[in-house]
C-alpha cells in the first residue's frame, strides 16, 4: 500500500471484499487511519457461517475487530497496534446529493462509496482513498472524483519476469555434456553461471552444436545433475518441460512444486500421473480445486443434492484419471489399482472446501486451478502440510475466473514469485500444448 505522507496520515476505506481477500488487511496500512462503513460489517455477516475460505476470512476479522473494540470504535478510532493507525467503524449516512441521482442506494457498494464521498466533503487536510478489489466500485468511485485503489500489498511486480523454473545455455562445453551421460550423471558448472546464479532445482537444457543435455541444479550439492526421460504410471513426456516437470514431481526431496501453463500443457495429468506412480511414498493422493462459478451463478442455483453440484467442477480431474487408465486393459492390474484407491478413499477427488478439514500427513497433495486462490489461501494450505507430505499446485495464471483477481494478485503467481530460491521448491512453465493440434491453433489464436 502507499507509504505514509510526511504530514497527517490518511484515510483508507475498505470495501468488503478487500477483507474477504485478507483478513489481516488492517495491518498493512502502516500508520494510516482505516474507515470500515457499517455496510461492510452487515454483509461480512453474509459470510460468517460456511467451510470455503472466504468465511474463514469474514470470522477472522470479525474475531480480530471485537479483539480491537473499545468505546471509540465509532467515534475516534481505536488504535490497531504499535507503529499503525487506527480503525473507526462508520455508521450508516444520508446519501449525499451528489450522489444520489446516480447511485442507487439499495446497492451496498453505494453505501461504501457514500461514506468516502461524505468523509471527502467533510474532512480537510487528509487524503481518502477507497480501497476495493471490484474494478466497477474502483471506477464509479472515480467518476465522482473519489482516489479509489486495489489492494495490492500481495501483488506481484512485474509478471514478465516471473519464474519460470528453466533455462536454455548455448555453446555449454562438449566435455561436461558428455558427463552427464557418465555415472554419477553430475558436473560441477557453478562458474558458469556467476553473473546469474542457478536457483536450487533450476532445470536447464545444455546445448553445444548437435548435443544436448538436460539438467537440473542440485539443491544440496549445487552441481548439475543429468535429467533422463522417465515415465509415470504409462503416460510419456512429450518434451523438455514436461521431462522436467515428472522430474520434480517425482522427486522426494522436493516437497512443493508449482506447474503452470495453458490449457492443454499436461499440468493436472502430469501431476495426477506422478502421484500414482509413487503411491507407495505415501498414505493418501488428494486432487482439490476451487469452486468459482462461471457467469456469475452461485453453486446453489444448480439442480440437485451437493454431489450434483460439485460434480460438474471436479469433471475435468475425473477426465485425467480417464485418461491415464484408457492406456490400459481392464483387466490390467493398473487400470484395477485406479479403481480400488477411489474405493478405499486412497484417491479423493473433492473441493478444497472439503480437503481443508483433512490431516495433511504422508499425503501427495494436488491443488488443480490454483490461480484462482488468493495468496492466503494458499498460505492456509501449505501451511497445513504435515511430514511427509508433498505439495502441487497446477494453473494459467492468465485464465481466471475469480472475480476480485487477476495475474499480479493471485495466489499462483504469488507462489512462484516467493518460493524462487528455496531449496524444497521447484517450479516450471509449460509453454507447448499437447493436448491435440486443434486445442494448440485455438490457444494461440483465439
Amino acid at each position: 500500500m502507499p507509504m505514509a505522507p510526511k504530514g497527517k496520515p490518511k484515510y483508507f476505506v475498505l470495501d468488503t471484499n478487500v477483507i474477504l481477500h485478507d483478513s489481516s488487511c488492517i495491518y498493512q496500512f502502516r500508520d494510516n487511519d482505516i474507515v470500515l462503513p457499517i455496510t461492510v460489517l452487515e454483509e461480512l455477516d453474509q459470510f460468517k457461517k460456511g467451510n470455503e475460505m472466504i468465511h474463514f476470512h469474514a470470522r477472522e476479522f470479525v474475531r480480530t475487530l471485537d479483539e480491537l473494540s473499545g468505546d471509540k470504535l465509532f467515534e475516534d478510532g481505536v488504535k490497531i497496534g504499535p507503529g499503525l493507525g487506527r480503525i473507526l467503524i462508520q455508521l450508516d449516512r444520508k446519501f449525499h446529493e451528489d450522489l444520489a441521482m446516480n447511485f442507487s442506494p439499495s446497492n451496498p457498494d453505494h453505501h461504501v462509496l457514500n461514506i468516502a464521498y461524505c468523509l471527502v466533503k467533510e474532512i480537510s487536510g487528509r487524503e481518502v482513498i477507497l480501497v476495493s478489489k471490484d474494478v466497477n466500485l474502483r471506477l464509479k468511485a472515480k467518476s465522482v472524483g473519489l482516489v479509489a485503489q486495489d489492494y495490492t500489498t500481495d501483488h506481484v511486480k512485474d509478471i514478465s519476469e516471473l519464474y519460470t523454473g528453466r533455462r536454455i545455455v548455448e555453446d555449454f562445453p562438449e566435455d561436461k555434456i558428455g558427463k552427464l551421460y557418465e555415472s554419477p550423471g553430475e558436473i560441477d558448472a557453478e562458474d558458469r553461471f556467476t553473473s546469474n546464479p542457478l536457483a536450487p532445482n533450476e532445470f536447464l537444457i545444455l546445448r553445444n552444436g548437435k548435443k544436448s543435455a538436460l539438467g537440473a541444479a542440485d539443491a544440496t550439492t549445487r552441481k548439475i545433475r543429468h535429467v533422463d526421460k522417465g515415465n509415470a504410471y504409462g503416460i510419456m513426456p512429450k518434451n523438455a518441460e514436461q521431462i522436467f516437470a515428472l522430474n520434480a514431481l517425482m522427486n522426494p526431496n522436493i516437497r512443493l512444486v508449482t506447474l503452470s501453463g495453458k490449457a492443454g500443457t499436461g499440468k493436472t495429468l502430469l501431476a495426477l500421473a506422478s502421484a500414482l506412480e509413487i503411491m507407495k511414498d505415501y498414505r493418501q493422493i488428494h486432487i482439490g480445486r476451487p469452486i468459482v462459478p462461471l457467469s456469475n451463478k452461485d453453486i446453489g442455483f444448480l439442480p440437485g443434492d451437493i454431489q450434483s453440484k460439485l460434480d460438474p467442477y471436479m469433471q475435468p480431474l475425473y477426465d485425467n484419471l480417464g485418461v491415464i487408465k484408457n492406456q490400459f486393459a481392464e483387466d490390467s492390474p493398473k487400470y484395477k489399482k485406479i479403481a480400488e484407491l477411489l474405493h478405499e478413499e486412497k484417491l479423493v477427488i473433492a473441493p478444497l472446501s472439503y480437503i481443508r478439514g483433512r490431516s495433511l500427513v504422508k499425503i501427495f497433495f494436488i491443488v488443480d486451478e490454483a490461480q484462482n486462490l488468493t495468496p492466503h489461501e494458499v498460505k492456509t494450505i501449505i501451511t497445513r502440510a504435515g511430514e511427509g507430505t508433498k505439495m502441487v499446485f497446477t494453473g494459467d495464471i492468465f485464465q481466471i475466473d475469480h472475480p476480485y483477481l487477476n495475474t499480479y494478485s493471485n495466489g499462483l503467481s504469488t507462489l512462484i514469485y516467493k518460493m524462487k530460491g528455496q531449496k524444497l521448491y521447484a517450479h516450471i512453465n509449460l509453454e507447448k500444448g499437447e493436448r491435440s493440434d486443434l486445442a494448440e491453433l485455438a490457444s494461440n489464436l483465439l
